[in-house]
């Protein structure tokens, strides 16, 4: 498992760049980021290099920030990979919130990053089928 940082934010112009600066001036670099917004306020959520450090520097910048588990599993970087991940979850009867895409730059292969109430059993299913889970 890894740990996201989501960061409330509000949609304006430059909001994401003083956030960028802040996780820059910790000297933290983000491995995954994706944004969701709503006219007034958005969620960044990230995974970074350095979860703690980074959620300091946020919150010391006034940023309200949650941390939270979320599980990131390789996944053949083929047309279907990411559907083959799908099935075994689907196949496992687990619910997932929301996912997105990232990339290992280290392992070179494409990581999907789930957020479920369910991270064991997630989990478990995935190693149970072949997957091979992402750590920090």
């Amino acid at each position: 498992m890894v740990q996201q940082i989501s960061v409330f934010a509000e949609n304006t112009k430059g909001a994401m760049r003083r956030i960028t600066d802040a996780i820059r001036e910790a000297d933290v670099n983000i491995i995954a980021l994706v944004t969701n917004d709503s006219a007034e306020f958005g969620i960044v959520r990230m995974i970074v290099d350095d979860s703690e450090k980074a959620a300091k520097a946020l919150k010391d910048a006034g940023y309200q920030v949650h941390c939270d588990d979320v599980l990131g599993v390789e996944m053949d970087d083929t047309p279907g990979g990411l559907n083959a991940v799908l099935k075994a979850i689907e196949d496992s009867n687990t619910n997932i919130d929301y996912l997105y895409i990232s990339y290992d730059r280290t392992r070179s292969m494409p990581i999907a990053i789930i957020h479920t109430q369910e991270l064991p059993e997630l989990e478990e299913c995935l190693t149970y089928n072949h997957f091979h889970i992402f750590n920090e």
